[in-house]
């Protein structure tokens, strides 16, 4: 056997030399590739193409892949390892990861301080100076633990399986120890100076992120009522983490406001100044786990519900993340469908917005009807050879019922109706990206466009603030923390009901 294999990816024009018997999944995630089951063989979504060499069919392959996938050299990665020279095509995954460069008030203090939205695919931290709030670096990535589940149950199913959950806590802490590192190098006088002179690092995140960078076990969260025991603030040193750069910085895990929504949620409420507004107003990120709080300064409620991955492109028969390839956008253009693509390159699949899109447009063509039929036909051409099944609009459905259903029902707790809403903020990449009128037109925010604002990367600039505003400086998360109520709509005995009513499409006429 050869001592290394010549291993060529396409269409990023990359040649790896690695050694036989190396894992395929070990090589690519470091590519990008998803693997949307963590790696168990259970799905299609880290599908590679081998255009030269010989990639071997295994069972998953044959009970996943049509035969004439695998006769035209498709195969699951997850699955696959290298046994000599291969060329093999796969997505250019270029993932639009939301910083945030937006100014606030704050008081200044001396050092320096680091802010981390630490999200289930993706994160970006932020070196700062606190003097004069001015951004020194920014380091993004994917979750390094995407690697073993794309979305938040998959990784609590890896965690709670032969000592998961000690892997994903040494991979992500090791991950921002090193973009800590990274980000300290850059800064002015270099890392040992601004070593010493890191005091803090605010780190927010999902529940289950939360849990799996601070030690908490996740199995309370893999059942019913699906409550947390320990989701409070979590201060560690940073030398306890392995981090040697700044030893003695503190490393405070902002805490989460009850079940699945999470210290991003509460950060996001600091960044739109939701606790502060005087009249009704709400935040909504739109996920696997769509959270939502609405309130004003005299309380808030929140909540979250298990929309699945569609926003992001998972469980549909073409999606992918925003990435080259993806069609982002879909407009009506003399009766017809247009299609946008990112990275101006042949289309290879449907991120979430032009999904939202898609079903939009079709909708006012009358090509799915308000249940979510496709008349006459199984599935629907949009540019290419990219489609949407009928599955795929059920996917959606899904997805929207539960965030339009979770909003009626905070809505009504609160005996507030959609138009007394003085702003409805959109939270993350998705809230960011899409269209807010397909939202409408699909059921998913009944409000007017004009009601819907993009907040940009909330998390990370809510964990910006919290850098001033610490327990020790009079931190105010913890006052927050108190006056939200959470509302386990698992436990609400309306919630089936209004989730079945929400899942169809309004009537365009």
């Amino acid at each position: 056997m050869a001592a290394s294999c010549r291993l060529t990816l396409l269409p990023l024009g990359q040649t790896l030399e690695v050694a036989p018997g190396t894992a395929l999944a070990e090589l690519l995630f470091a590519q990008g590739v998803e693997f949307p089951c963590g790696g168990r063989g259970r799905c299609r979504g880290c599908r590679v193409r081998v255009l030269d060499g010989t990639l071997p069919v295994t069972p998953e392959d044959e009970r996943l892949l049509p035969a004439a996938d695998r006769a035209a050299g498709w195969r699951l990665s997850c699955r696959a390892r290298v046994a000599g020279d291969l060329t093999l095509e796969l997505a250019q995954w270029e993932t639009r990861i939301l910083s945030d460069d937006a100014t606030f008030d704050f008081v200044p203090r001396d050092g320096l301080g680091v802010a981390v939205d630490l999200g289930t695919t993706t994160l970006v931290a932020q070196l700062l100076d606190l003097r004069t709030g001015d951004v020194l670096g920014v380091r993004t990535a994917l979750n390094t633990q995407a690697q073993h589940g794309a979305d938040v149950m998959s990784r609590i199913d890896y965690a709670q399986a032969d000592a998961g959950q000690g892997r994903l806590e040494r991979l992500i802490r090791a991950q921002l120890g090193a973009l800590l590192a990274e980000l300290l190098s850059v800064a002015p006088g270099g890392a040992a100076e601004a070593g010493r002179a890191l005091t803090d690092v605010v780190v927010v995140g999902n529940t289950v992120m939360h849990h799996l960078f601070c030690g908490v076990s996740v199995a309370p969260l893999a059942h019913h009522p699906f409550e947390p025991v320990d989701d409070g603030l979590k201060v560690f040193r940073a030398a306890e983490l392995g981090w040697p750069v700044a030893p003695e910085a503190r490393v405070n895990f902002l805490p989460c406001l009850g079940g699945f929504v999470g210290s991003d949620i509460l950060a996001g409420i600091l960044a739109t100044g939701l606790a502060a507004a005087e009249t009704p107003a709400m935040l909504v990120d739109l996920g696997t786990n769509g959270e939502i709080v609405v309130g004003n300064r005299d309380h808030l409620l929140c909540a979250s519900t298990a929309a699945g991955p569609a926003f992001e492109g998972a469980r549909i028969a073409m999606g992918m993340r925003a990435a080259t390839g993806a069609i982002a956008e879909v407009s009506l253009k003399d009766g017809q469908l247009e299609c946008r693509v990112l990275g101006q390159s042949e289309p290879r699949g449907i991120c979430g917005s032009g999904l939202v899109d898609a079903v939009a447009c079709s909708l006012d063509l009358g090509r799915i009807n308000p249940a979510g039929r496709i008349p006459g036909a199984a599935e629907l051409p949009l540019l290419g050879d990219v489609k949407l099944t009928q599955r795929d609009v059920r996917e959606l459905q899904l997805a929207k019922g539960a965030i339009a259903a979770g909003i009626r029902l905070l809505l009504g707790r609160r005996g507030w109706q959609p138009g007394q809403l003085e702003r409805v903020s959109l939270a993350g990449a998705f809230g960011n990206y899409i269209s807010r009128a397909s939202a409408r037109r699909i059921g998913l925010l009944a409000f007017p466009p004009d009601q819907v604002q993009p907040a940009g990367n909330a998390a990370l600039r809510g964990a910006k603030l919290a850098l001033f505003g610490l327990p020790e400086q009079g931190g105010e998360f913890a006052h927050l923390r108190r006056r939200t109520e959470h509302l386990c709509l698992n436990d609400d005995p309306q919630f089936q009901e209004v989730y079945v009513e929400e899942m169809g499409f309004p009537d365009g006429g």
